[in-house]
């Protein structure tokens, strides 16, 4: 049955759109188009980094002035490539390629997972959240659970504040933006307290989402907050999501 199916309706790229002859998400030829950072580069932004030192890895920005998480890790470079396959699942909310992007993540991130306690995923304001229908961030999360065998508290950060768009903010805007922004659910607070936790996202831009989510959870006791994103951006050019 499957086999028919993929004959009446061959899969269609999750890079380009386009349908395929192959199974799977992505066709042979787009995969090679991928900008792969597999948890490697700085150990604490997931920046590429020309020389890989393993876990002492960092870049000056993190040496210089340490982020509010402890680590970071990152699948895909965000690019002309993977942005499509970021804004299908962000906008459309399309699924099919979940699984294949949650393994990236797995693949990218298993030595932070390995000491995870929990996953939380960054949440969307209830109003955008009815809006839209889905959080992503959600899905990838569970989509990573699932894999890693490590469990998702879905609910445990709520946004507090309907703040506008991050697109096309600098980055002292996307700081001020999400300033308090974010609080930890006090039905979760026991959860979050002593545990080891590992945010999860679609994109990486400043960080500025991630180090205000942070921020609440240590706020809660968490003794460790560590980032797990899909695509981190790389240069800040063309970086509209």
């Amino acid at each position: 049955m499957r086999s028919v199916a993929g004959f009446i309706w061959p899969a269609r790229s999750i890079l380009t759109g386009e349908r395929h002859g192959g199974e799977g998400a992505v066709a042979a030829a787009d995969f090679a188009k991928l900008h792969f950072l597999s948890g490697a580069g700085c150990r604490t932004c997931a920046l590429p980094l020309e020389l890989d030192l393993g876990d002492d890895s960092q870049c000056g920005a993190c040496a210089g002035r340490p982020p509010a998480w402890d680590q970071a890790r990152a699948a895909l470079a965000y690019d002309e490539v993977s942005r499509q396959a970021v804004l299908e699942l962000k906008h459309a909310g399309r699924r099919d390629g979940l699984a294949t992007l949650a393994n990236w993540m797995v693949l990218a991130g298993q030595d932070i997972l390995v000491k995870t306690d929990l996953l939380v995923p960054v949440p969307l304001h209830y109003r955008r959240l009815a809006k839209r229908g889905f959080n992503q961030a959600g899905w990838l999360a569970q989509g990573i659970g699932r894999r890693s065998q490590t469990p998702v508290l879905v609910d445990a950060l709520a946004r507090t504040k309907s703040t506008p768009s991050q697109g096309g903010l600098t980055a002292r805007q996307r700081r001020k933006n999400v300033a308090g922004a974010f609080k930890v659910r006090q039905s979760r607070c026991q959860k979050i307290d002593g545990a080891i936790v590992t945010l999860v996202d679609d994109v990486y831009t400043t960080g500025s989402t991630l180090a205000a989510c942070t921020k609440a959870l240590r706020g809660a006791g968490a003794a460790h907050v560590n980032v797990l994103v899909l695509a981190r951006v790389v240069r800040e050019t063309d970086v509209t999501i």
